[in-house]
């Protein structure tokens, strides 16, 4: 029987599949048949296997779409309110008063759509939000075409669209049971962080993750004083906290983790967690520094998020990346520390492992999904070229992503969005921000 045809046939300068670790196959073509990875050979051989549409891709590096594990999507309505303040002024006098003001499905639906755009446009096939009214921005995940994990968020006290934990609980249980059989978008469990959820809710969310193997993403460890205040009032870290709750597992993505001893290492390698290192929120909030070499050399996955765009400002994980390479040498006092293709490996794989998703996504490997991004390394301040990675990770921004595939179907060509009309999401933006400037 002959060879089905492929749908499209990329054939870039370099591509870089990311598993095998540190491997750049040069003149080599990828091929996408129904949405996935079906041939991936050098250039030659990929054009004699019969083809619907082959789109060359001269001096660009083809990569996995990029994995943005953690943020607050609706938030970049909120971009540059409040800056240049510590975490608890930030939150308790600016953040959550102007949530509690503004935030309804119609800010969180122009706020996540704003989001989507610009991650599609910085290279991110998939991304991870916890953020109010889920069901709103699963609505614009589906419309928009790219993957996403939207977390449940559980709090102690009322939230924009839950009046308790039990009502963003039950709201929660019937968004899972409505998208579960979604092809691009998991629900996960986002209890805020340890200090403002009891150990009852944290009880509750352990027994319905586990009935439903779903993932549970929480700030924790953000700030030295969060971890110092835990131990004044409960006598323990709230990591060990996590821990006697029974949380902790390979599901459990802990968010920032800028404070780690011994028994905390210890804690994450013997649960196998995840961690999801936020540099530059991290450094904006002189919150601390994730020790990301350390957890590396321990086995520990970390990935890599932006946080909200209301404390980065930006949403450009290549920009996080390079952020976390550099940061990753300064913190261990070692320049060999996370080098160029371990950190694009934080940006796509781990980030899939952290999602629970590493078999369908996060790697360029025949029959998983067709998550795919394209850099144009031809301009000026990327020559000469020796490491293409190394240039992608060091002397390149996010202006460089040229397109992006999202299970085989294209969101950006030539940097133009192909499903979102990006005048009317600058104007819709615009309008909230005058809207909330003027109160």
């Amino acid at each position: 029987m002959p060879e089905a045809p492929l749908d499209l046939l990329l054939l870039p300068t370099w591509l870089v599949p990311v598993e095998p670790a540190g491997v750049v196959l040069r003149d080599h073509g990828l091929g996408i048949r129904d949405g996935r990875i079906a041939l991936i050979a050098p250039r030659a051989e990929a054009l004699r296997h019969p083809v619907k549409e082959v789109r060359e891709l001269p001096q660009c590096l083809l990569a996995p779409g990029l994995i943005n594990a953690h943020g607050h999507a609706a938030m970049t309505l909120l971009r540059g309110i409040a800056d240049d303040l510590p975490l608890m002024t930030w939150l308790h006098e600016h953040i959550w008063p102007a949530e509690g003001k503004w935030v309804d499905e119609d800010f969180v639906r122009d706020g996540t759509e704003l989001a989507i755009a610009e991650q599609i446009k910085g290279g991110v096939s998939c991304f991870s939000d916890m953020y109010f009214y889920p069901q709103t921005a699963a609505e614009c995940v589906h419309n928009a075409g790219v993957r996403a994990q939207i977390t449940v968020p559980v709090l102690d006290f009322p939230v924009p669209g839950a009046l308790n934990a039990a009502e963003a609980l039950r709201k929660g249980l019937q968004l899972f049971d409505d998208l579960k059989q979604h092809p691009r978008i998991r629900i996960a469990f986002g209890p805020h962080a340890p200090y403002t959820v009891s150990d009852d809710k944290l009880e509750q969310i352990r027994v319905l993750a586990d009935e439903l193997d779903a993932g549970i993403h929480m700030h924790v460890h953000e700030t030295a004083q969060e971890v110092a205040e835990a131990v004044a009032k409960h006598g323990e870290r709230p990591l060990a906290r996590l821990a006697r709750l029974g949380l902790l597992g390979p599901r459990f993505q802990a968010v920032h983790m800028t404070q780690i001893d011994d028994e905390d290492l210890a804690l994450l390698v013997e649960h196998n967690c995840s961690i999801v290192h936020c540099p530059e929120s991290n450094l904006k909030l002189a919150s601390g520094f994730c020790p990301v070499e350390r957890l590396w050399q321990a086995g520990v996955n970390v990935a890599i998020g932006t946080d909200g765009a209301a404390s980065n400002n930006d949403l450009d994980l290549l920009g996080e990346t390079r952020t976390a390479a550099l940061l990753a040498k300064a913190v261990a006092g070692s320049a060999t520390a996370l080098n160029a293709h371990s950190a694009l490996r934080m940006a796509t794989l781990n980030g899939a492992r952290a999602l629970g998703l590493e078999s369908q996504t996060g790697s360029l490997e025949l029959g998983k999904l067709a998550d795919v991004v394209a850099f144009d390394l031809s301009g000026l301040a990327q020559q000469p070229i020796y490491d293409p990675v190394s240039q992608l990770i060091y002397a390149s921004g996010r202006d460089c992503v040229k397109h992006l595939w999202v299970g085989g179907k294209q969101l950006l060509d030539e940097g133009r969005l192909t499903r979102m009309d990006e005048g009317e999401l600058i104007a819709k933006a615009r309008e909230w921000g005058a809207r909330i400037a003027s109160k």
